[in-house]
């Protein structure tokens, strides 16, 4: 007779196990040593836990529009901020609406958070406005020539420093314009230089810098005193964008006369701080909406055929002037600003023209800080939470199923490891943070992790009471085990998915965590649990069904073995046939 053949063991049976396992113990050691290499050995905390500050912001009302304070202009300026705040890396900021006309913004203590503080305070609204006259920070001294926009230009810096000779009955103070210019665009005015013709034109136009401001705010002009806060933060106060204003530089060193608005923020499509290849200097590089390329040409177009400071347009935030470069020629869909920027100074530029555009106001109403030392109380409360959890969870597992405690003890650690490594190094990968919430998703994933191996030790003891020795109780209690936990974690993680999309804040983080928890369970119960358990049905301690390997066929009141049975009553009926 031929001799039967082999039959081959069960999918993913018990011959090769060794490379599920030194996969994912190959992982385990890349994300370990990349933790180290990358100096990133702890996960990022949250403001709850690291500390940190909670500003809320009042909106203002607006001069001829009782109704902007509405849901609508509110979820508008909570986005703005929240992306002007992460966008100079802050992780975690959270921002969201308290009541009708409150925002709070929650900032956590980390390398820009100051800066980040900085910039919340200054998230109103953002306008372009042509540069009718400047001088000096200080109050005019009485008796001297007042600013004339068009006749006798003030001294200013240029491009390269230089300074325009002005009138010899102009002040002698130095007014900054912040030696930038404004060149570049995808489109260009390709008309020749200006003649006088056009200059003339130029000045009859109603709204051309050249204008004359009317008497009153020529004398709030002479008065207006920039060296001070206090001056700064009046100068400019509840004025309609369509009228001309009085404006101080965010330094306090220069006073302007600025024309009406004719650019807003919400033309800004996008800018960035960039390197200029060619001259290797810091540069704004700037994109407009169709309707804002169109306001920007026209404008530009003006201001090129001025003369020193009439050629110039003002970036105006909250009423201050955060930036007045001149203009060199007509621009429209993009242009760049260059001029005395460092790298920060140039971000910090950007940023103003990408988020700083709000549809509101907003004053800063309190400043609470999170001491460090609160947030480490709630740290290790949740620790000890977290530890409590696993001390029941062991105790159970060793009460219960003994022997088998030590594989899913084993696989507990595999999972921590995992999960520790990806927080700490998702934290400058993506910003994320670990708060209060985020422990307490980390805590409830021990559950389930540890519910998954339940499953799986359950059904190998099911097919132990049916009469099966252990090695192939193992392999044919995977299949029925793998759906049960597949469809259980499908269904943490798609609450968990739910959760993330719905909620803000916080909450999001739990959600986050439970959700990444759950997908490590996989990759743990598939790639170290299995192998595991397949390697150490082979040991003698296990196969024999110790007393303490939670296997114990007797324990379990297992059936007589059914096919071991019906050989000996083979053997014992083939003499009888003979």
């Amino acid at each position: 007779m031929a001799a039967p053949k082999k039959s081959r063991g069960p999918a993913g049976g018990q011959g090769r196990p060794g490379r599920s396992l030194a996969l994912i113990l190959i992982v385990m050691a890349a994300l370990t040593g990349g933790m180290f290499l990358s100096g990133n050995t702890t996960p990022r905390l949250g403001i709850d836990l690291a500390g940190g500050t909670s500003i809320t912001l009042k909106a203002q009302s607006q001069p001829g529009k009782p109704d902007a304070i509405n849901q609508t202009n509110m979820d508008t300026a909570v986005g703005i901020i929240e992306r002007r705040v992460n966008g100079l890396g802050v992780s975690e900021a959270e921002v969201q609406t308290q009541g009708r006309d409150n925002i709070v913004v929650n900032i956590p203590k980390g390398t820009n958070s100051q800066q980040a503080r900085e910039q919340v305070g200054t998230t109103a609204q953002l306008y372009f406005r042509p540069v009718l006259s400047i001088a000096a920070g200080a109050p005019t001294p009485e008796g001297s020539a007042s600013p004339s926009p068009s006749g006798a230009p003030k001294p200013s810096t240029s491009a390269d420093g230089a300074k325009a000779t002005g009138s010899p009955t102009t002040p002698s103070a130095t007014a900054t314009t912040q030696g930038r210019a404004v060149t570049g665009g995808l489109t260009k005015d390709a008309s020749p230089t200006p003649k006088a013709s056009d200059e003339s034109k130029a000045s009859t136009n109603p709204t051309a810098p050249a204008e004359q401001p009317d008497g009153a705010l020529e004398k709030k002009f002479a008065a207006l005193d920039c060296s001070t806060k206090a001056g700064r933060a009046a100068a400019g106060a509840n004025v309609k964008p369509t009228d001309p204003t009085v404006a101080c530089s965010s330094e306090g060193d220069a006073k302007y006369i600025l024309g009406p608005a004719e650019v807003s923020g919400t033309d800004v499509d996008s800018a960035k701080g960039a390197i200029n290849q060619q001259t290797g200097q810091w540069i704004v590089q700037m994109g407009f909406t169709k309707g804002g390329a169109h306001k920007f040409q026209k404008i530009t177009g003006r201001l090129a055929q001025q003369q020193s400071p009439q050629n110039q347009f003002a970036i105006v935030l909250d009423g201050e002037v955060v930036s007045a470069p001149y203009v060199r020629e007509a621009l429209s869909a993009n242009a760049e600003i260059s001029g005395s920027f460092d790298q920060q100074s140039a971000e910090d530029l950007a940023n103003v023209l990408s988020y700083g555009a709000l549809p509101l106001s907003f004053k800063e109403q309190t400043v609470t800080t999170v001491t460090a030392a609160l947030g480490g109380e709630q740290l290790r409360a949740g620790l000890i939470a977290g530890a409590i959890g696993l001390a029941l969870v062991i105790i159970y597992l060793v009460s219960y199923y003994r022997g088998l405690a030590f594989i899913a003890l084993l696989s507990l650690l595999a999972s921590g490891v995992l999960t520790y490594t990806l927080m700490a190094l998702l934290g400058p990968a993506i910003g994320f943070a670990l708060n209060l919430p985020a422990v307490c998703g980390a805590i409830v994933a021990i559950g389930i992790t540890a519910d998954s191996f339940i499953v799986y030790f359950e059904r190998i003891r099911d097919e132990i009471r049916e009469g099966r020795t252990l090695r192939p109780a193992v392999e044919r209690a995977w299949p029925r085990a793998r759906r049960t936990i597949l469809v259980s974690d499908f269904v943490s993680f798609l609450a968990a998915a739910v959760l993330f999309v719905v909620t803000v804040g916080k909450v999001q983080g739990f959600a986050f965590t439970l959700g990444l928890t759950t997908l490590l369970d996989v990759v743990v119960v598939f790639l170290f649990t299995k192998p595991v358990m397949t390697m150490l049905a082979r040991t003698k301690f296990f196969s024999s069904g110790h007393p303490w390997s939670g296997l114990d066929p007797k324990r379990l009141g297992a059936k007589p073995p059914l096919r071991r049975s019906r050989r000996v009553n083979a053997r014992t009926d083939h003499p009888k046939e003979a």
